[in-house]
């Protein structure tokens, strides 16, 4: 939706002009921004602090520092010494706004984005263009990784003006903080002019801009409510997701899109439930010409592993080279996934490369995970990441160049701007095939070979680090790393997510019980929004499945019984974004439910109290996934690949969890298969107090445990089955013996495999938990494995 009422307006940029003769350049910052306060702020940044400016004193300390000195955000700090009177999105800015009647210019952006740090240099450190905002302005600095709420509802007002969006986001609001218009990066001299041109609107015409306000918040706020209609999901929705999946997918190059590309992790991870619960070739390959494509690309980094946030080509070749913690979270799990369905080394290597590349670069000391890295260094976009050919030539033996030279598809020319991002032009398996090589050969010369450009280029000047810990980034991490650990046997990966996970209970919690969304150099602070809370707790309930400790179990129970009692809107079922500040005139924004390059909340939220529904006792927790369903069922049928990580939720909420282990007697007891040859084993873990019957139950009745294999498995025959030798009993309900398991039981079987069978084998397990006082209704619990 896009709005035409602003065109009248603010179409040209030439309506009033400063002259520049008028403008005196600032000498130093204003009078209120002197204060103590903030000087024992600058004091405190320590020797080592470097202050982001080109306003420098002779000794070499700023010329200018604001008020964003005092904040806990990265990218706000960057901004402390612009000659831009900055105020942080708090009371006292839209008081000052309110008191002066000015309007207010609202920034929006983050620490490692390209064109945010271009407007600061070209706009925010121009003295010029300073004056004007401080004399005429009431300037706002926002992180919008730390209130997304607040980006959400100025995006989408901006989406509805200018048709696109983007950051750095530019918008202008009245007072009362409802945008009268908004767009992206602007030029200089267009950025000047552009705000001279509200100045005198505001003057001449402010009636209008607040007429046109009003409008826009209307519009934001219907657009908010028209997502809320309670409805019923079709039954097809997953398969026509499947369907618009395939139908965008470029099936040449990989992607769901033309340039740029983004991973689009959440389709990703859809398609891979499909194949393993359809067993369909055509969506796994789909999955692997995008795993393939992106691991072979200058998107991935060769050298140092881990993701860019996006390809500005449509070859994956030339990234946008800042480094998410996020995407690295959740490809990650595409890698592994991929390697769980396939058996393909190439997807556990990447998994593998990506999580260590976390750990190495991306861990505090203490256990939290830093949010991003920059796109820049040395003020150039990639510089950290290029090679020459004469570099590789003196940093690695003769053969190793050649081979280096060959594999990543390196010239004299370069194919970025005179140098080389490293790429595969061949995968590492055709390349082996080539030149006939051995491919573990090839990987062991390999790793030598990233090993010496990796310690090469750590001599280099580094991209900035985010150092924030959020909370909700944090738990998408524990849940790679808990889902990593116990499938590729490494307890690193374990304890990572467990640190993790304790670092965020420990310091991102206030004494009374509530999150917090980041932490920065010893200081928690932020009211947590709606997301902090959903993958906060479904990093939990992951690592939970990794450890079977409980207390990960009762802690995720208590952050999503907080999301139910905080976010759920009553009249809607649906979600809000994050808690109401009363700042501004603006509707509290709902979650739409659709993904964007993270999941929406409200995806996560279903899924965790889909898995809490079986892990627990509380029946509530599945009624209130239903509940959220049924509040966006009617959006979800509209369009349902926008909603690629809800639906994954909704079919394990529906037709069981997909993986190797399962839950039963409300989560009580725990199953887990395992597949060697042709050898199945199957292992409970019962609880004291509790049993399950044997498979030959002494009365009639009574449901035995058996095991078959699944309907739609194709192309296995289950063999002999050899169950326990059962324990005789008597509870109190049953004066008779009762033949039944107790504590840890395991069942073998032999499987045979036929040519042309599923890759996939799903078995069934049929068994009725009891104590001496009540049997539970009998169970089946369906797990899957992948053959090799």
């Amino acid at each position: 939706m896009r709005l035409p009422l602003i065109a009248a307006l603010l179409i040209t940029f030439s309506a009033h002009t400063f002259a520049s003769t008028e403008i005196d350049v600032m000498t130093g910052p204003r009078t209120e921004l002197q204060s103590q306060q903030l000087q024992q702020a600058l004091q405190a940044k320590g020797p080592s602090y470097q202050p982001r400016t080109e306003h420098l004193r002779d000794d070499g300390s700023p010329h200018y520092t604001n008020r964003l000195i005092l904040e806990d955000s990265p990218y706000l700090v960057q901004h402390a010494h612009n000659p831009v009177d900055w105020f942080p999105w708090g009371e006292e800015a839209f008081a000052k706004a309110k008191r002066e009647n000015k309007p207010i210019f609202l920034s929006i952006g983050y620490s490692t984005c390209h064109w945010c740090h271009v407007m600061e240099r070209e706009s925010f450190e121009n003295r010029t263009i300073a004056k004007i905002l401080n004399e005429h302005f009431i300037a706002i600095k926002v992180d919008r990784e730390l209130l997304p709420d607040v980006d959400e509802t100025y995006m989408t007002a901006v989406m509805m003006i200018n048709g696109s969006g983007g950051w750095p986001m530019s918008s202008f609001l009245t007072p009362e903080g409802k945008p009268f218009y908004g767009a992206t990066y602007f030029p200089p001299d267009k950025f000047r002019s552009l705000l001279e041109q509200v100045d005198d609107l505001w003057r001449t015409k402010q009636h209008e801009l607040i007429a046109q306000a009003d409008k826009v918040a209307e519009a934001v706020a219907n657009y908010s409510r028209s997502k809320k209609a309670a409805g019923t999901l079709n039954k097809e929705a997953s398969q026509r997701a499947v369907t618009q999946a395939l139908q965008m997918h470029d099936a040449a190059k990989g992607g769901f899109s033309q340039a740029p590309k983004f991973p689009n992790e959440n389709i990703l991870l859809f398609l891979l439930g499909q194949a393993e619960r359809s067993n369909d070739p055509a969506i796994l390959a789909a999955v692997q010409k995008n795993l393939d494509a992106m691991a072979q690309g200058g998107i991935y980094d060769q050298v140092g592993g881990g993701f860019s946030r996006y390809s500005v080509d449509s070859d994956w070749l030339v990234p946008h080279f800042e480094k998410m913690l996020y995407n690295q979270a959740h490809l990650s799990r595409a890698y592994l996934g991929a390697w769980r369905l396939t058996g393909d080394p190439s997807y556990r290597r990447i998994a593998t490369q990506t999580f260590d590349y976390v750990l190495r670069d991306m861990t505090d000391a203490n256990g939290g995970f830093y949010s991003a890295t920059d796109a820049d260094s040395e003020g150039k976009e990639g510089t950290f990441f290029l090679w020459s050919e004469a570099e590789l030539k003196t940093l690695l033996t003769e053969d190793e160049a050649a081979l280096a030279i060959e594999l990543y598809g390196v010239t004299p020319a370069g194919n970025f701007e005179g140098h080389n991002i490293l790429n595969l032009p061949l995968s590492i398996s055709q390349f082996a095939t080539k030149k006939g090589v051995v491919l573990e050969v090839l990987y062991h010369q390999i790793d030598n070979i990233r090993e010496k450009l990796y310690l090469a280029r750590e001599k280099r000047i580094h991209p900035i680090r985010d150092e924030k810990i959020l909370t909700a980034w944090n738990g998408m991490m524990i849940t790679a790393f808990a889902q990593a650990g116990p499938l590729l046997n490494q307890p690193l990966y374990t304890e990572a997510a467990r640190r993790s996970a304790e670092f965020i209970w420990q310091h991102n919690r206030t004494a009374d019980n509530h999150l917090l969304r980041s932490h920065l150099e010893g200081k928690s602070s932020i009211t947590a929004s709606q997301e902090d809370y959903a993958f906060y707790a479904e990093g939990l309930l992951h690592l939970y499945d990794a450890t079977q400790e409980k207390i990960w179990l009762e802690r995720a129970s208590n952050i999503i019984d907080q999301l139910i009692e905080k976010f759920v809107d009553p009249i809607s079922g649906t979600l809000y974004l994050g808690q109401d500040d009363g700042l501004t005139s603006m509707s509290r924004p709902h979650d739409s439910g659709t993904d964007g390059a993270l999941p929406s909340g409200t995806a996560v939220a279903l899924r965790s109290l889909q898995m809490l529904s079986q892990r627990t006792s509380n029946l509530e927790y599945r009624k209130q996934a239903q509940n959220l369903l049924a509040a966006y069922a009617n959006s979800i049928n509209d369009r349902p690949i926008a909603f690629a990580y809800l639906l994954a939720g909704v079919d394990d909420l529906q037709q069981g969890e997909l993986g190797h282990f399962g839950y039963a007697a409300q989560g009580g007891i725990h199953a887990s298969a395992t597949l060697k040859s042709d050898k199945l084993s199957v292992r409970f873990n019962i609880p004291t107090g509790w049993h399950i019957n044997s498979d030959k139950p002494l009365q009639d009745g009574l449901i035995a445990t058996h095991l078959t294999l699944d309907d739609t498995t194709k192309g296995w025959q289950l063999g002999k089955v050899s169950y326990p030798k059962a324990e005789l009993t008597t509870l109190g309900f049953q004066s008779e013996a009762l033949a039944v398991y107790h504590g840890d039981v395991q069942l073998e079987a032999e499987l045979t495999k036929m040519a042309g069978a599923d890759r996939m084998l799903a078995i069934q397990l049929k068994l009725q938990a009891c104590n001496d006082k009540v049997c539970l209704p009998p169970e089946t619990l369906t797990l899957r494995l992948p053959s090799r």
